[in-house]
C-alpha cells in the first residue's frame, strides 16, 4: 500500500517487489487491528487468505463492512484513500497485489 501516512497495527510482509508488481501479505491479529490511513498510488488486487470481515474507514470517517471469502479477489483503481480494520475476533490475512 503506497502513501501510508499513519502507522497501523496490522503486519505487512512483502513477498514480491519488482518493477511490475508488489505483493504483500497483510496479517491482522484480531478485531480492530488496522493498516493505518493510506492512499493507493497504484491499481491493486486483494485476495483473502480466509473468510472474514474487513471494515473500511473512508476519508469522511464512514465505515463500511465487506464480507470476504477465501480466494475470491477484488480489484480497485488507484486513488483509494482509507484505513482497513479487521472485523474478526480471530486472526485474519489477505494478499495485496499492486500493479506498479
Amino acid at each position: 500500500m503506497c502513501g501510508t501516512s499513519k502507522e497501523g497495527s496490522a503486519v505487512p510482509t512483502v513477498l514480491i517487489d519488482n518493477p511490475c508488481t508488489r505483493v504483500t501479505r497483510w496479517s491482522f491479529a484480531g478485531r480492530g487491528d488496522n493498516t493505518g490511513w493510506h492512499r493507493h498510488n497504484y491499481d491493486y488486487l486483494v485476495v483473502p487468505v480466509q473468510d472474514g470481515v474487513l471494515e473500511i474507514r473512508d476519508a469522511e470517517g464512514a465505515i463500511s463492512r465487506s464480507e470476504l471469502k477465501v480466494g475470491v479477489p477484488y480489484f480497485r483503481k488507484r486513488g483509494v484513500e482509507h484505513d482497513v480494520l479487521s472485523g474478526n475476533d480471530t486472526a485474519f490475512a489477505f494478499i495485496e497485489v499492486e500493479f506498479l
